[in-house]
């Protein structure tokens, strides 16, 4: 197996080196909007010993010069190096600008020119920069309506995945057998008959905002006592679920620790959650300058599923290794390079 050579993650704070060669291409006014903005140095260039496997055959994207960046949690930082290597393996050079803080970070890097692509979501965009406070139930009618939206911001939208990173609850094996819930009107019509069944762990933000806890018991006509609600930090609120020590815990779809902790997801059966799939988002010009972008990112973003999330997030957030291989690990794997 073909191992990431020189590959060093970025987050905001850390100090990446580039040669003078990209410092060049970047030019001072780039590197000072993106210190300022987050107090990042200059990416470093992607140089993983990549082929074309069932991707980038033919190599269209020979001569292009492309910066990918993404945001600095977990999965966002595997999404990043699976679209790095993917641009690599067909011929491009690649800046890599992954690990900024914040959604909007990358988000203007992108309408800038700053930065060429990243895998952004759905409902982020619908919502949090769109501005729009209902989300579209069906989640490929809002990856429409997002992409048409941002046609006149230069933000190019490509087909989205079936991961879809939206909120959720769950509880461990323990309490699904004793209570045989499977969706939420399930957890509904529990907390109508036995009041006392029914704890809840969540974090603060989910506990107070109208596409959670208080949106989501009022979509399911679901009513839990104040006294039955718990807020922690997130990470916490997987240890407290799976001990059983709440019932039910606010969850996100495609963490690994939902497989690595055993944990059973309710189905959101009357669809109340914001749809958050993962798409590629190009700078519009760069996509009109090297349109073969799409066909080598569409077949990486179609196995992209929260199955797949799950597991490539267990990897890093479980077992301690690093995105940028994980990412390259899955790419050979799936034949995608060589």
């Amino acid at each position: 197996m073909r191992r990431a050579f020189g590959h060093v993650r970025q987050a905001c704070g850390h100090v990446r080196r580039a040669d003078r060669r990209v410092r060049r291409a970047l030019g001072l006014g780039l590197a000072g909007a993106l210190v300022a903005g987050c107090g990042l140095t200059s990416g470093s260039p992607m140089v993983d010993d990549v082929e074309p496997g069932s991707i980038g055959k033919g190599r269209p994207l020979e001569g292009a010069h492309l910066t990918v960046t993404s945001k600095s949690f977990t999965e966002s930082l595997i999404m990043g190096a699976m679209m790095g290597i993917a641009l690599q393996a067909a011929g491009a050079d690649v800046l890599d600008r992954t690990g900024i803080q914040g959604s909007v970070g990358g988000r203007e890097a992108i309408k800038s020119g700053d930065a060429d692509a990243m895998y952004e979501y759905t409902g982020t965009a619908w919502i949090t920069y769109q501005g729009n406070g209902k989300p579209i139930a069906d989640p490929h009618k809002q990856w429409e309506a997002v992409r048409a939206a941002d046609v006149d911001n230069g933000v190019a939208w490509l087909p989205p995945a079936a991961l879809n990173n939206t909120y959720a609850l769950a509880m461990n094996e323990a309490n699904y057998k004793k209570y045989g819930t499977k969706t939420l009107s399930d957890v509904a019509a529990l907390a109508e008959r036995d009041p006392g069944a029914v704890t809840l762990c969540v974090e603060g933000e989910f506990a107070n905002r109208a596409d959670g806890l208080p949106g989501m018991e009022k979509a399911y006509g679901m009513d839990v006592p104040a006294k039955n609600v718990t807020q922690m930090d997130t990470g916490i609120i997987y240890t407290q679920t799976a001990k059983g020590n709440c019932t039910f815990g606010e969850v996100f779809t495609t963490d690994g620790r939902i497989r690595s902790m055993h944990l059973v997801v309710m189905k959101d059966d009357r669809k109340f959650f914001p749809n958050y799939n993962a798409a590629p988002v190009i700078n519009a010009d760069t996509l009109k300058q090297w349109p073969a972008m799409a066909e080598v990112l569409d077949p990486v973003t179609k196995k992209l599923t929260n199955d797949v999330a799950q597991e490539l997030n267990a990897k890093v957030d479980v077992d301690g290794e690093d995105p940028h291989q994980v990412a390259l690990d899955w790419m050979e794997k799936e034949g995608f390079v060589k």
